[in-house]
């Protein structure tokens, strides 16, 4: 049995909450759970000084954790001066899967930063963090559109993220933290729309797994990216 109850192909209640702050282009409130992330989309009117002149645009992420996101306090990375190896590998996770999905010649010669700031962190800030970036992002691009900013259709597609695991000897779908930390296996999936896998990380955090139990957890992994997407596209109106 799982802590939270769920039967192993559950997923945790799912919200994405759109236009939740109010000078942003594009954001989103995402809930996992207990997990919460506010996701902000910010249009900028420049690009690195290395894409100067190319003709496209670029999109970026920007992660991090409110100190009483976890259970006990957490120092602010700004105040210790400098991120750390998991934050820096989270927010680099969340742009290639963000730019993953864009046409980088149609956004144009702008950049888009999509800050993701953990309120609440009850397992799987990262796959919660890219689920809702990308409705923030469609927002974005979408208030691009309206001021005729966009070269051409930006989106190519859809993207959505996932946690799956071995817990106690069975694939589960949407760990949450308690099962985290005492997963066998614990892997995240980065998938489009479209079924495409963008990314997936998996570690044997005990003994080792096997392709089997991979090929399970990918067929859980393909089952809530499926659910995460038609919630993207009906909380967006497409």
């Amino acid at each position: 049995m799982r802590p939270s109850g769920r039967q192993p192909s559950d997923m945790r209640a799912v919200t994405l909450e759109r236009n939740v702050a109010m000078k942003a282009e594009g954001s989103c409130l995402v809930a996992f759970g207990n997990t919460k992330v506010l996701c902000t989309a910010s249009v900028e009117t420049s690009v690195p000084g290395w894409l100067r002149g190319k003709g496209q645009g670029w999109v970026t992420a920007e992660y991090g954790m409110l100190p009483r996101a976890t259970g006990s306090r957490t120092r602010r990375e700004a105040t210790a001066g400098k991120q750390s190896g998991r934050t820096q590998e989270i927010q680099r996770l969340i742009g290639r899967s963000l730019r993953a999905v864009v046409d980088l010649e149609a956004l144009g010669e702008v950049q888009i930063t999509c800050d993701c700031d953990v309120l609440e962190a009850d397992g799987g800030t990262r796959t919660a963090s890219i689920t809702g970036a990308y409705v923030a992002l469609c927002d974005a691009i979408a208030w691009m559109d309206e001021r005729k900013l966009t070269k051409g259709k930006a989106l190519i597609d859809s993207v959505a993220a996932i946690s799956c695991g071995i817990y106690r000897g069975t694939p589960v779908l949407d760990l949450d933290y308690l099962e985290d930390v005492e997963a066998e296996t614990d892997a995240n999936f980065v998938m489009t729309g479209a079924g495409k896998f963008v990314e997936i990380q998996g570690t044997a955090e005990g003994a080792p797994f096997s392709r089997d139990e991979l090929d399970s957890l990918m067929s859980l992994a393909e089952q809530g990216i499926g659910e995460l997407s038609a919630m993207q596209k009906s909380v967006l109106g497409a």
